[in-house]
């Protein structure tokens, strides 16, 4: 099983809307569903050179199923908030997991950042456990940091850093004998 990210372009939009007014993602996204399709295009067009956020579509066999996010992207402090949304429909098939590992080894490799948090439902107990297979730890609690459906989420800061990421993943050492002259 393949995934790769590309950048997001403007035809990804309506993929995008789709999963933007899907109330269950949404709610774990800490936002307000149903957005209008041009808000979301106006967004897209203030944004699109905005050096401080990366946006990714995962893609598997050439099927969009899902977004990677790097925002916040902070160069001086060298961190960036990461988030992640796979289409209900591919949840549960490893995308999440393989879609991460890209973004982190991007975050860390090619903007050299050093950390990388995200906040996640604390009842989302699914995700935390993912993340916490990527390598993220529990940074702490923030209470009733979201006004979701009526009520207040509680929500975990998790984060990784550079050193920890690299040595877990670090490129294979090959052995190299100089050659005699």
């Amino acid at each position: 099983m393949t995934v790769k990210l590309r950048p997001l372009e403007r035809e990804d939009l309506h993929f995008v809307h789709q999963l933007d007014n899907n109330a269950s993602v949404m709610r774990y996204w800490f936002e307000e569903p149903y957005e209008a399709f041009v808000e979301l295009s106006d967004l897209y067009d203030k944004h699109i050179h905005d050096q401080s956020e990366r946006r990714f579509v995962v893609e598997h066999n050439g099927n969009k199923v899902g977004l990677v996010e790097l925002v916040e992207i902070n160069h001086i402090h060298r961190r960036a908030e990461f988030q992640i949304i796979i289409d209900p429909a591919h949840q549960g098939k490893g995308f999440a997991s393989q879609a991460a590992r890209l973004a982190m080894e991007y975050g860390f490799s090619v903007l050299n950042l050093y950390k990388l948090y995200l906040i996640v439902d604390k009842e989302n107990e699914k995700a935390i456990h993912i993340y916490s297979k990527l390598g993220f730890d529990i940074e702490g609690e923030l209470i009733h940091e979201f006004f979701i459906n009526g009520e207040y989420r509680n929500t975990i800061r998790m984060c990784i850093f550079q050193p920890q990421y690299l040595e877990k993943h670090k490129p294979a050492s090959v052995m190299v004998k100089p050659s005699a002259q």
